[in-house]
């Protein structure tokens, strides 16, 4: 199941894009493929889901869940059985006896609710932005040449000059390395997920 976008074209419209009845589908498509760059930054859902992992077993009796913040866990199973001795913990599993088998890791399925039940605004303004800078280079050229990566990097005739310059970026929906980072180091990035329901 795929998620929702993590911004909406009424959040484009309260920071000021205006977007033509000709360019909604474009736009949905547009915040779709822009929430997936940040999500995938990230390593989590970001906004609130319900999804189904499956992490190794650890020799300790804590076991890190992928895609925080953890709000919830409906079912827990070791190898398959179900277990119901656990208690979450700071976004952990907790286990009295541990998480891995006598005869080496454990396979942990989970279904958790995790996420947040509302997406930050500086998440939202990310998105946004994101697709504003798609949508100026989709209405740059009917052709379509306006979505190719400007690489021109200098370009001087008398007193006029140009400079483009992409960091090594191919579209507007990739994010620079820094950002990355930060969303990684924000959100606890790594996400593991097999299915979400």
């Amino acid at each position: 199941m795929a998620l929702d976008p993590l911004a909406t074209l009424a959040d484009l419209a309260a920071l000021g894009l205006t977007v033509e009845d000709s360019e909604t589908a474009i736009a949905e498509r547009y915040l779709a493929v822009a929430s997936a760059a940040v999500r995938e930054a990230a390593g989590t859902p970001i906004s609130q889901t319900i999804s189904t992992v499956v992490v190794e077993g650890e020799a300790d009796q804590r076991l890190r869940l992928p895609g925080p913040p953890i709000q919830s866990v409906s079912a827990v199973s070791i190898d398959g059985v179900p277990a119901t001795d656990w208690r979450l913990r700071s976004d952990r599993l907790w286990r009295f006896a541990g998480w891995t088998a006598p005869d080496g890791p454990s396979e942990v399925e989970v279904t958790q609710t995790h996420g947040l039940p509302t997406v930050p605004d500086d998440i939202v303004d990310l998105v946004c932005r994101m697709v504003a800078a798609a949508l100026v280079a989709y209405r740059g050229a009917d052709d379509g040449s306006g979505l190719a990566a400007g690489n021109l990097t200098s370009e001087r005739l008398g007193d006029w000059a140009v400079t483009y310059g992409n960091n090594g970026l191919i579209t507007d929906m990739e994010l620079p390395d820094y950002l990355r980072e930060r969303l990684a180091a924000r959100f606890g990035g790594g996400a593991g997920l097999v299915r979400s329901r």
